[in-house]
């Protein structure tokens, strides 16, 4: 596999900026991905501690461009699990920010770059790796799960050359980062903005810190993405009065906005000549699967769109038969060169060769209407039994948030809802709201109050981290 990208071709273009003003070409960030790649000298495995800086997004460039894999994980990952992945995974060299060279200590430090430090594990033996293998990524954020999604090259390139076409992409572009880089959705912005000479402006700040905004404003930031809680957090910061004059593109991914959510930025992006662009994806997809055009965005509302340029969907049923009616829910299978090879959850399996050949179940539960445009209604997982009937976890979280205004989980076994909130007003509202809504028996449902509803980097709720509270 070749370069994925050609840095050379942009000469004296900046490809990277931060807050403090410091800033890489090109040229630069081609020439400094050279020299970190000759330290390493050879093809083997590298954790990577990322951060929203241009050290960190040398790094991964500089792996990737040279055939060393990288695995990419949060910097604040909790010292004892990262301990069991070391353990694990057993890599050659880590890259580290330079302010955690303490929890590293006995490994020898042979190369430094812009706060960042290359470390020698001392490891005695690296495992075989396949060779069209091009990074790893983990499916659960902050947890330390060794379980990682295996990437090739060939995924990456392809789910950012989709990206670049139905995002319409250029050099002129100027994405800031409003996401972890080690999360799938804000490494394909890297990704897909790399290709075509744009300038990434890094900032480990959040859109609540009002540095994130004049930073933006200064450098001219073009566009961003977020989750559902960052569109969340937005609508309470009054954002569609921002003045914003540089901002022509919102992207959303990793989750189903809430439909009147989605309506109001859709109609804000309308009247102020905008974007809003609405995504589907999953890491086991390399990032992109699905988007909605901007300019079918309030009229489609709540959809996640068509298939990316050179995909496949369709819909199955209980029976894997293909779903031809309109209207009609099964589980979405995606096809496409960015299907991933697999999973990795031991250093034996980084020898694993494609396990998925271009399809994936998503293990989620779609419709799609008369225009063929495709709706999530759930997880194929996220299904309890009450008494006979099915009730679908997900539309009971979206119609709570919808109804209350406030943050819920809900979680539990067959016969046994328990609901989670964070605001002990709304425990009693929510139950009696959640029972009429089911007309089910209400000895099924409990409520339970939380001091925070568990997350991942991706803003995603960690359902498993409530079983503690039921089982």
């Amino acid at each position: 596999m070749g370069k994925i990208w050609e840095f050379g071709q942009f000469g004296k273009a900046t490809a990277l900026m931060d807050e403090h003003g410091n800033q890489l070409t090109y040229d630069v960030l081609d020439s400094e991905a050279q020299i970190l790649a000759e330290k390493i000298g050879q093809r083997c495995l590298v954790f990577s501690l990322c951060r929203n800086e241009i050290g960190s997004v040398l790094g991964y460039v500089s792996f990737i461009n040279h055939a060393i894999v990288p695995v990419l994980l949060n910097s604040h990952l909790e010292e004892n699990l990262m301990e069991n992945l070391l353990e694990t995974y057993e890599p050659s060299y880590l890259w580290i920010p330079k302010d955690q060279m303490n929890q590293f200590s006995g490994m020898e430090a042979v190369y430094e770059a812009y706060h960042y430090i290359l470390l020698k594990t001392g490891y005695a033996k690296s495992c075989p790796l396949y060779r069209e293998l091009g990074l790893l990524l983990t499916t659960s954020g902050s947890t330390g799960s060794p379980k990682f999604v295996r990437q090739s090259y060939a995924n990456v390139l392809n789910n950012a050359q989709s990206i670049v076409t139905y995002l319409e992409l250029d050099a002129t572009e100027r994405p800031i980062t409003t996401l972890p880089m080690n999360y799938t959705y804000g490494l394909s912005i890297i990704n897909s903005h790399f290709l075509v000479g744009a300038t990434l402006l890094v900032t480990e700040r959040t859109l609540m810190e009002k540095e994130f905004w004049e930073f933006f404003r200064e450098a001219k930031a073009t566009s961003f993405g977020g989750v559902p809680y960052t569109y969340e957090m937005l609508d309470r910061l009054r954002f569609y009065r921002m003045n914003l004059p540089t901002l022509r593109t919102m992207t959303q991914a990793g989750g189903k906005l809430l439909p009147e959510l989605h309506e109001q930025f859709a109609k804000y992006a309308e009247k102020n000549g905008k974007k809003f662009v609405v995504m589907y994806g999953q890491c086991e997809a390399t990032a992109r699967m699905g988007y909605l055009p901007p300019e079918r965005a309030v009229e489609k509302k709540g959809s996640m769109g068509i298939v990316i340029p050179g995909g496949k969907f369709h819909l199955v049923d209980m029976n894997g038969d293909e779903i031809t009616v309109a209207h009609t829910t099964g589980e979405l299978v995606y096809e496409g060169k960015n299907v991933t090879l697999g999973y990795a959850e031991c250093k034996e399996d980084l020898a694993k060769g494609d396990e998925r050949h271009g399809i994936l179940e998503t293990g989620d539960m779609a419709q799609f209407d008369e225009d063929g445009y495709y709706y999530i209604v759930g997880r194929k997982k996220r299904f309890l039994k009450i008494y006979g009937n099915r009730v679908n976890l997900d539309e009971v979280d979206r119609l709570i948030q919808g109804t209350f205004n406030i943050e819920a989980a809900s979680a539990g076994v067959d016969d046994h809802m328990y609901i989670f909130v964070t605001d002990e007003k709304s425990a009693e509202p929510v139950r009696t709201f959640v029972i009429n809504k089911t007309r089910l028996n209400p000895a099924a449902f409990k409520v339970i109050v939380i001091e925070d509803i568990p997350k991942n980097d991706a803003g995603k709720t960690l359902y498993k981290d409530l079983i503690k509270y039921y089982e």
